[in-house]
């Protein structure tokens, strides 16, 4: 494990590791995660973060009902069933075949008419024409881990209709300065905020397994910006007093002092 300063891993790189590790890594991931996601819950669920904040009470989408929705880096498709369920017309995508394959089999065994279309596809280069959705959203899935996130967000325009909505969340950016610990050795500063260097894990035959890319919040604007999206608002959920359990780096400790999230809220001009 190593966060290298030079031969930061490129874009094909990137989503090579990044489709090897989710498909080597789902059953584990949603044994972990999955009932706290909804992955197994007959219509999914949308849980926009570690803290917690369901889109079925933070509304940042607007409304979905009858809209076409894109879900980008959709996992095993909990946000993109209950989006079906909400009455939006759903596409969800992803690099993983492993984890769209748990998708299928979750629409496959819910109750519900109303399902998501799921397509594997890296977030660099969307398999879709021009202008085709109303709304875009993406719950920690793709943008964290491509080398160019700029270019997603000139891909998720270019899909957008005019006046569509882009929402996506993201490893809040201040965390990238504290060491990936729940406990108090996490809330020391360690690490340069400026620092885009990746964090990187190799196997060991040295070949990049995993790959998490840094941006700082004025990075993200200014890509946002150049993708001739509007910026509505950035939401940073607080840790609630109900939510007791860690999710890796998260946790209770963690979230008194700092957020872990970053919500970006974002439309394309009409």
């Amino acid at each position: 494990m190593t966060r290298p300063a030079r031969a930061t891993p490129d874009s094909a790189t990137s989503e090579d590791a990044s489709r090897r590790w989710w498909d080597s890594d789902a059953h584990s991931y949603d044994e972990e995660h999955g009932r706290f996601l909804g992955v197994d819950s007959p219509g999914g669920e949308f849980v926009w973060c570690p803290e917690g904040l369901h889109e079925g009470d933070a509304r940042l989408l607007g409304e979905v009902a009858g809209r076409d929705v894109l879900e980008v880096g959709c996992g095993s498709a909990p946000c993109a069933r209950w989006l079906a369920t909400q009455g939006a017309r759903v596409v969800g995508l992803d690099v993983s075949a492993v984890m769209l394959a748990r998708g299928r089999r979750a629409v496959a065994a819910g109750s519900s008419a109303a399902v998501p279309a799921l397509v594997q596809a890296g977030a660099e280069h969307l398999p879709f024409a021009d202008a085709v959705f109303d709304i875009a959203c993406s719950a920690f899935g793709a943008v964290p881990f491509v080398a160019d996130s700029a270019r997603v967000m000139a891909e998720v325009a270019r899909v957008l209709r005019p006046g569509g909505r882009w929402v996506f969340a993201v490893n809040h950016p201040v965390r990238w300065i504290f060491p990936d610990d729940p406990g108090p050795r996490g809330l020391t500063a360690s690490i340069p905020y400026f620092d885009r260097s990746p964090y990187v894990e190799v196997d060991d035959d040295g070949r990049v397994a995993y790959v998490e890319h840094h941006r700082t919040i004025g990075d993200r604007v200014r890509e946002i910006r150049a993708a001739g999206l509007i910026l509505d608002d950035i939401v940073e959920p607080e840790w609630p007093e109900w939510l007791d359990q860690e999710w890796g780096q998260w946790s209770p400790l963690r979230g008194q002092y700092f957020p872990g999230t970053a919500i970006f809220v974002t439309h394309m001009p009409a």
